[in-house]
């Protein structure tokens, strides 16, 4: 299994702002957005945050920790893939919707569905650079090194 590189979660983010700003730019009347979603997204990215130092001590082996089963930190690497794809998605759609009524916050129902599209947007950036602090907590010490027994290897 590969890091998460930097392609895939741009490439879902703009995929999900020409879906928020179509979504947004076809409907005659925009409906309200949950405001819910943001503390939701941060919460999770609050545990997703925690999870990672706690993974890193116990994979680094540190004083008063015991290691962790490797098929736990496999799901948690899992996990951390799930969640930067998912928020890169979701947080370029709020992006999308917000972009897309920008233009008209003079009305109310607009500004709100701005703020709030705004405020889920940063949460879900939250979650994804938690995930990804996961993702980096999962990996075993050496594991950025060369390794020697690869064709190819000098």
């Amino acid at each position: 299994m590969h890091p998460t590189g930097w392609r895939t979660p741009v490439l879902l983010g703009a995929v999900g702002v020409l879906l928020g700003a179509l979504f947004a730019s076809v409907l005659p009347g925009l409906p309200p957005m949950p405001w819910t979603a943001v503390p939701t997204l941060l919460l999770l990215a609050l545990a997703e945050a925690f999870t990672a130092g706690r993974t890193r001590r116990r994979i680094r082996r540190a004083a008063g920790t015991e290691p962790i089963p490797p098929l736990s930190a496999a799901r948690l690497v899992a996990l951390a893939k799930a969640s930067v794809l998912a928020a890169a998605l979701f947080g370029g759609f709020c992006a999308g919707v917000a972009l897309t009524v920008a233009d008209n916050l003079g009305l109310p129902v607009h500004r709100e569905v701005f703020l709030t599209a705004l405020g889920t947007a940063l949460a879900a950036a939250v979650l994804a650079a938690a995930a990804l602090y996961l993702e980096y907590a999962c990996r075993v010490p050496g594991d950025g090194e060369r390794d020697d027994d690869r064709p190819g290897a000098a």
